[in-house]
């Protein structure tokens, strides 16, 4: 099974894309909603996170592990990549890629997590991909909680957008990475407020192309994880209504949550 965690429900953005991209392929899903967000704790105790879904993924005979969140990405890529032997994906290196190619002027916007913009990560795989680009990173730490829970149209979710996005639309930017796997859920929002001539790098949709070519590159592997007749699971470390139905706006149809300790 290819195995995906993420803080919470947001993760599911890039579960959808997967199962879009890579039919056949099941999926066992991880959100840890009892600890959400990650965004604005130590790098440490991401990193400890990060290596419990891991091995809970792991147990359920994930042969591939996709890190759906860029706070842990951003944190704990590495470590976990050394730790465990099986081939480990993130969602900002082809979100990375993709801004540095389709960018025209240079001036690429990230917004994210407070753990995800101080990390840097973004600015120095943009500037590795394309030298001298411009980058300006905005913290975000607001949008998470009220994607986690469902505010997705709220009068109040559409001040705070507005708000966070005010310093990128004066800087001239042209593309924006949406720097957080629970931002595609806002997307109605983030397009209109920062303006139709900058364009939206959606990392959920990236990481699943990443996939793809992962699997077309290592056929061994993807003939192990491919079984048609598999049904995906998914499990979070807390069962809430609002997950359910963030689940089932996702997908599209309704999802079965299962709670589990990580």
């Amino acid at each position: 099974m290819i195995g995906i965690f993420d803080s919470g429900v947001g993760g599911m953005t890039v579960a959808r894309a997967i199962e879009q991209r890579c039919p056949g392929y099941p999926l066992v899903y991880f959100g840890d909603i009892a600890r959400t967000p990650y965004g604005s704790k130590s790098s440490e105790t991401i990193k400890k996170y990060s290596a419990s879904n891991t091995d809970f993924l792991l147990e359920h005979r994930a042969k591939l592990i996709v890190i759906a969140c860029n706070s842990a990405a951003s944190a704990a890529l590495p470590t976990l990549q050394k730790q465990y032997k099986v081939p480990i994906l993130d969602v900002i290196t082809p979100a990375v890629k993709r801004a540095a190619i389709i960018s025209k002027n240079g001036r690429i916007g990230i917004i994210g997590t407070r753990a995800t913009i101080k990390s840097g990560i973004y600015e120095q795989g943009i500037n590795q991909e394309r030298p001298g680009t411009r980058v300006i990173s905005h913290p975000c730490p607001l949008l998470v909680p009220l994607v986690e829970e469902g505010w997705l149209g709220k009068q109040e979710t559409k001040m705070i957008v507005r708000r966070y996005l005010h310093p990128l639309r004066t800087r001239q930017i042209d593309t924006l990475v949406l720097g957080c796997t629970h931002y595609p859920l806002l997307k109605h929002l983030i397009g209109p407020r920062i303006g139709r001539r900058v364009q939206l790098i959606d990392s959920s949709i990236e990481a699943a192309r990443s996939v793809r070519s992962f699997l077309d590159t290592h056929p061994d592997l993807a003939s192990q994880l491919h079984d048609p007749e598999k049904e995906s699971r998914f499990f979070v470390s807390d069962l809430t209504e609002t997950a359910h139905q963030l689940a089932a706006k996702i997908f599209g149809r309704p999802i079965t949550l299962k709670k589990a300790n990580a």
